[in-house]
């Protein structure tokens, strides 16, 4: 019974929708529907084209903001390698000036060094020209110790002098009493041994360097060998 009555409504719908058409004809006319139609159709087809160009469009957009984001970042990137390479550049710079002072003060340094062994030069040769010319004198001085104070001189090690004086002891004339003399760093006069030895050789060579009397010193220390030999044999 419900499927006859569907049915039924089914044939009232068309026929209702064709008397619309035959109404609609015969107000508008044919002719007229179809361009509407086909106006439609034309909208339809513009829209879909201009959605397919908008789609295109937003697609590209999207492709440009990502390569924009992708530049960004590398931007990003080259402005951290920038800073880095820098950064990296001030501190080679300021090594390469650590390096240049460094430099500068080992050039002055070694500068200092030569100046100042040149002046040691001088004055090493200039003290060992005074030592040369002072024991020369010495030894032009020798024929006249002997003869007058029975004094013998050698030259021996290290540019040593060596005094002996004999003819001191009256019981033993030829028993030597002796002492060596040298020239230390500083020019002065240096006793470096003596035999037998005298209290007073430190005061002797003192007094010589203050002086610079040498004979007055040989006379002192023969005296004070002589006095030791009369103490001694008494």
């Amino acid at each position: 019974m419900s499927t006859v009555k569907t049915e039924d409504e089914i044939t009232v719908v068309e026929r209702e929708m064709k008397e619309f058409w035959t109404e609609l004809k015969s107000v508008y006319g044919t002719e007229q529907i179809n361009q509407t139609l086909a106006l439609r159709d034309s909208c339809k087809e513009s829209i879909k084209v201009l959605s397919e160009r908008w789609s295109k469009k937003l697609k590209e957009g999207d492709l440009m903001i990502d390569k924009i984001q992708e530049y960004r970042n590398e931007i990003v990137q080259q402005n951290k390698l920038i800073a880095e390479n820098e950064k990296h550049l001030i501190e080679i710079k300021s090594n390469l000036n650590h390096e240049e002072e460094q430099k500068k003060e080992l050039t002055d340094s070694i500068q200092q060094l030569k100046e100042e062994l040149i002046k040691k030069k001088e004055i090493i040769s200039s003290k060992n020209k005074a030592t040369k010319e002072r024991v020369e004198r010495l030894c032009k001085s020798k024929e006249l110790f002997e003869e007058r104070l029975g004094l013998e001189i050698r030259r021996i090690h290290n540019e040593q002098l060596q005094f002996i004086f004999r003819h001191i002891d009256h019981k033993d004339p030829d028993k030597p009493y002796m002492f060596t003399l040298s020239i230390n760093e500083q020019g002065d006069y240096e006793v470096t041994s003596c035999t037998p030895p005298l209290d007073c050789i430190s005061e002797f060579q003192l007094k010589v360097r203050e002086t610079n009397n040498f004979s007055a010193f040989i006379a002192n220390i023969r005296k004070a060998f002589t006095a030791l030999s009369y103490k001694q044999s008494t």
